[in-house]
């Protein structure tokens, strides 16, 4: 399912428009991103939990010559489903 799969299922969940579905979707994504960047984690009970890892710097290869390289450290999301959507699926 992508965004806009998402955006036409809430529409029909609500029985409301796909503008107003749409803004639904983006807030919900924005709360997320900003949740994530504020405190670090984000949990929706009966869902999972969304957290913000670091990822140290290491050493890789070059995918076309491979020469290693170094790769910088940074920061990435991971998700862990909640035991009642594990149930679902």
């Amino acid at each position: 399912m992508n965004k806009g799969e998402l955006v036409e299922a809430v529409a029909a969940r609500l029985g409301d428009s796909k503008a107003q579905a749409s803004r639904a979707v983006e807030a919900v994504v924005a709360s997320i991103a900003e949740g994530l960047k504020r405190d670090e984690a984000v949990t929706i009970v009966g869902f999972g939990t969304f957290t913000r890892k670091q990822r140290a710097a290491r050493t890789g290869r070059h995918p076309m010559t491979g020469e290693p390289m170094e790769i910088k450290a940074s920061r990435t999301v991971s998700f862990r489903p909640s035991p009642t959507l594990k149930d679902t699926l």
